[in-house]
């Protein structure tokens, strides 16, 4: 037995064997980098980090800052008392188990203080500052570090304190608590305190020394450590009321704040954080100790913590010439253990990290050790990512996806797009058949690709506020309500990741996009569009916010306060989006913006008038976004086109080259008060024809659109895909698709009868305008068939094996069709207007006056936004650095 009093030692030697894990400053000022490059394996913090709902309750708490904090912390003891089934006047708070410990080890009555070693080190600390003489019992190696309890009866002859550790710290062992009351009991006179620090990563229903405990046991617990907030320090001491009350004469008045207190009780109530944590570090501590356990020269002991404690049993080294290295070589800390008593300068401790981290440790220690070994787990190569999201619907993410696409294109490298899921009517087909989002059409574009289902897996098509028809790798898989699409969400997910490993594995770099916000508290449990695939991507994120629409700062920020802890860290920077005026004027926001989040502006994107891009969903439609129209002819020299707003609008951007046109102007029009006297109708294309067609009859634009049809007026009529549908005789629907009738009447426009059927046609289609003899070209997306009721209609269309694709009247005035992207033909579509002129009076032009390709407006877009974004710092965090001006000057030379 070894008896020692610590006084007298130079504070030097205090400093070096007191000293903690976790020191980022100090650990970067040895490594030379910054305390962010520091890979932390010295600190032992719950690996999946703090629970997702920290930041909402600490901007809560941020309310009442201005107040004191409960002297009594009435609401975290209640919890506690509830949590742990104890009654009230038996718990403490303080700040941090440190704090009580130190309290514990002044009560007084006692000569000297029991510790078994090897033991945390502040044990040994507190004794010194209360003038406790220390006797150290050790733990034998070979008897795996337990508590030797026989050999505590002749010391405890003496009247003691005893600190124990359950589970020890740094061995991660665990002592018997039935052993210790029976102990405890053999000796009222003595006083045990036991910390339970990392006793909550133990399995649920381990026997614990918080509620059945004898009177002569103070049983100490840290909420820090297992909740991954050591940042706001907070403890829980447990006793008898009176020791409690001795206890709380011995800390500072208000020692927990008001932020601890409030996140503390929500900690402890959260029993679904508390279980995910234990079945998952279980999981991580057993990979984790089987990869060390295969470096050559290491033994590793068994534990029951969140860390596990390590041997370097190789002649010549030691652990602290192995920490030196992980840190300078390879930005990794561990936490030497030579400051333990017990323990030489051959023993260190890692904190058990997620599996990446984890196996970044071991393949550093491996390099190390000189050998190489398969990765733990088979992964696919790593491909650099980045990804844009927002902080709401429409704030540009689709379009800067784009423009970063179309930049690394123009920079030499091979990219492609990706979006996990997509909400959008607006759908295009591909080659191979596969339906999939039209905005990811457009950025495989950029990086001219053929559009690929894999960039946008999941699709969902709004047939209704609260169900969607939902597609899967370019293939309907049914109609959901949205319990029902949640249910299916693991299925998803699985298609998700298979899409991006295929596709990332094919490419140089990717570039995602996010979907509304990742901050939706509501939805974030089953994301699979924003940071989860971030993480899963492995990508840096971009959030871009619309500073057109307003409030942009307070949304970037109420949106990093939203995410947890780890979402935040992925996040590099933010982009200020659609910005009119000078941009300097920002500049004085941008320090206040890195004060509240620590995360630069990386640019602030101008307004883009004249885009010429298709837009990605409906909002900007119905909103009236149009393309700059100052170079338009003179209003009496337009031809004045008039689209249908519908309820259920879907693939839209069949109009979007109209407005490229010089002679055109398009009109959205949502009611017959808006219609006027057009020179042409286009009734676009439905997710849902029976209720867009009740809901046009109900308004009266069924009715007006009649009216203009009729002799007295020269309207031209023209209907898309579900607008076909409406322009005839009947709809019917024997399967219920749309409509609880079995048949509906249309708009009689055109003799013909549709019929909805389940099966969807999705193809590429090419054919000839008869009545023009002009190739034209698109896509179909529809359910069901339309035939004419009698001889009186003329084929409008016909596809390349002269099946009919829309039927029109003999004149030529009201005409449907199936094909989506027919106005995308740049010689049907000067003939089309022309008619148009001609019926107005007007010359026709003859000439294509605009050639519809997105190529000129992608490279324009580019060059905006790389003029806007700090591409340098992006291509830094991509890994990419040294290569962009290069690849774009051999791009502009070709």
């Amino acid at each position: 037995m070894k008896q020692s009093v610590f006084a007298g030692i130079p504070d030097i030697l205090d400093e070096q064997r007191f000293a903690h894990g976790g020191n980022l400053r100090k650990l970067a000022e040895q490594a030379g980098c910054a305390p962010s490059d520091i890979l932390d394996f010295s600190a032992s913090i719950n690996p999946l980090g703090p629970p997702a709902w920290l930041g909402q309750e600490v901007g809560a708490a941020l309310q009442d800052v201005d107040h004191y904090p409960d002297p009594d912390n009435m609401d975290l003891v209640m919890a506690a008392s509830d949590r742990y089934k104890v009654w009230p006047t038996q718990i403490l708070a303080g700040n941090g188990a440190s704090e009580l410990l130190f309290a514990a080890a002044g009560l007084g009555g006692f000569r000297q203080a029991v510790i078994p070693s090897p033991s945390y080190v502040d044990y040994a600390r507190a004794c010194k500052a209360h003038r406790l003489a220390v006797r150290d019992l050790p733990m034998r190696r070979d008897n795996g570090f337990q508590v030797d309890f026989p050999a505590l009866g002749p010391i405890l002859c003496t009247p003691s304190v005893v600190f124990l550790a359950r589970p020890n710290n740094p061995t991660g062992t665990s002592f018997s608590a039935a052993d210790l009351r029976e102990v405890a009991e053999m000796f009222p006179q003595s006083r045990f305190i036991v910390d339970e620090s990392f006793a909550d990563f133990l399995p649920e229903d381990a026997d614990r020394l918080v509620r059945d405990r004898p009177d002569n046991v103070i049983t100490i617990v840290s909420l820090t450590k297992f909740f991954a907030i050591p940042g706001l320090r907070l403890g829980l001491a447990f006793a008898r009321p009176d020791i409690i009350l001795k206890l709380r004469k011995r800390i500072p008045a208000w020692s927990v704040n008001s932020l601890a207190q409030r996140v503390g009780a929500r900690c402890l109530r959260d029993t679904d954080y508390a279980a995910r944590t234990r079945e998952r570090t279980s999981l991580l501590r057993q990979e984790l100790a089987a990869g060390l356990r295969q470096v050559p020269g290491l033994r590793v002991l068994p534990g029951e913590a969140n860390f596990l404690l390590c041997r370097v049993d190789r002649v010549g080294r030691d652990g602290s010439e192995l920490a030196d290295r992980l840190l300078r070589e390879h930005r990794i800390a561990i936490r030497l253990c030579v400051n333990f008593s017990g323990l030489g300068s051959e023993w260190f401790r890692v904190a058990v990290r997620n599996e990446k981290d984890n196996e970044r440790l071991i393949r550093a220690l491996e390099a190390l050790s000189g050998t190489a070994r398969p990765p733990l787990v088979k992964r696919e190569r790593h491909t650099p990512a980045i990804m844009l999201q927002g902080t709401s619907s429409n704030a540009g993410k689709s379009v800067l996806t784009a423009a970063l696409c179309r930049i690394l294109l123009q920079d030499g490298y091979d990219v492609a797009p990706f979006k996990a899921q997509n909400m959008s009517l607006n759908s295009h087909v591909t080659d191979t058949g596969g339906e999939m989002g039209r905005a990811q059409v457009t950025q495989a574009m950029a990086c001219r690709m053929n559009p690929d289902v894999r960039m946008n897996p999941v699709l969902l098509k709004p047939g209704s506020d609260t169900g969607s028809q939902v597609i899967v790798m370019g293939r309907p898989v049914g109609n959901m309500n949205v319990s029902q699409y949640v249910r299916y969400k693991p299925q998803a997910w699985d298609a998700v990741k298979s899409a991006y490993d295929s596709l990332a594995n094919e490419h140089e770099v990717m570039v995602l996009e996010g979907a509304g916000s990742p901050a939706e508290v509501n939805l974030k449990h089953h994301d699979i569009v924003n940071m989860n695939m971030a993480r899963y991507a492995d990508a840096r994120v971009l959030l871009t916010g619309d500073i057109d629409r307003g409030g942009v700062f307070a949304s970037i920020v109420g949106t990093m306060q939203l995410l947890t802890p780890a979402e935040r860290a992925m996040v590099e920077g933010f982009v200020i989006n659609r910005f009119r005026g000078d941009a300097t004027l920002l500049e004085p926001a941008f320090g206040q913006m890195f004060e509240h989040t620590g995360k630069p502006i990386l640019g602030v994107v101008p307004y883009i008038h004249g885009l010429g891009l298709p837009e990605e969903d409906s909002v900007s439609f119905k909103e009236g976004f149009r393309p700059d129209e100052s170079d338009k002819f003179p209003p009496d020299q337009c031809v004045d086109i008039a689209v249908i707003d519908l309820p259920r609008i879907s693939n839209f951007n069949d109009i979007d080259p109209l407005y490229a046109e010089p002679d055109v102007r398009v009109r959205v029009v949502s009611s017959p008060h808006e219609l006027g006297d057009p020179d042409a109708v286009i009734i676009p294309g439905s997710k849902s024809t029976v209720p867009d067609m009740k809901a046009l009859r109900g308004a009266g634009m069924a009715a007006a659109i009649r009216e203009l049809a009729g002799d007295s007026h020269r309207t031209r009529i023209i209907g898309i895909c579900g607008g076909f549908q409406m322009l005839g005789e009947l709809v019917d629907d024997p399967h219920g698709l749309e409509s609880e009738s079995a048949r509906v009447d249309g708009f009689g426009l055109l003799p013909v009868r549709t019929t909805l059927s389940p099966d969807k046609t999705l193809s590429r289609t090419y054919g000839v305008h008869s009545r023009s003899g002009l190739r034209v070209h698109g896509y179909e997306i529809h359910h069901g068939r339309t035939a004419p009721m009698n001889d009186s209609l003329r084929v409008a269309l016909r596809d390349n094996q002269g099946d009919p694709l829309g039927f029109g009247k003999a004149d030529g005035r009201v005409w449907g069709t199936y094909l989506h992207g027919l106005f995308d033909a740049d010689e049907f579509r000067r003939w089309f207007i022309d008619q148009l002129r001609m019926d107005k009076g007007l010359d026709p032009l003859t000439q294509v006056q605009t050639a519809f390709d997105l190529e000129d407006a992608l490279d324009n877009l580019a060059s905006i936004v790389r003029e806007a974004l700090d591409i340098d710092a992006l291509y830094r965090t991509l890994g990419l650095r040294g290569h962009c001006r290069q690849a774009s000057l051999l791009y502009k030379l070709s």
